[in-house]
């Protein structure tokens, strides 16, 4: 059974701004991080990367996946 998913999920922009996704779970979020995310990175995309692969994996909370998530993307500006 998989332990990622987010109680409440996360809106975040997609390219130019015209499009809109809904991150639900860690691995939705990592596959974000991955491809997605604008060329500048933080320190608080490097900790969600970390906590989301810790979820997937069932080491770390899903909870403070989606924060950590949802933290990075208000910082990079592409939380909605």
């Amino acid at each position: 059974m998989r332990r990622d998913f987010w109680d409440q999920p996360v809106e975040v922009i997609v390219g130019d701004g015209d499009h809109l996704k809904s991150i639900r779970n860690s691995r939705d979020a990592l596959a974000y991080l991955m491809t997605c995310w604008p060329p500048e990175k933080a320190a608080s995309f490097a900790a969600a990367k970390k906590i989301c692969t810790d979820a997937i994996h069932g080491q770390a909370d899903a909870t403070a996946a989606a924060l950590a998530f949802k933290v990075a993307a208000e910082e990079a500006g592409v939380l909605r």
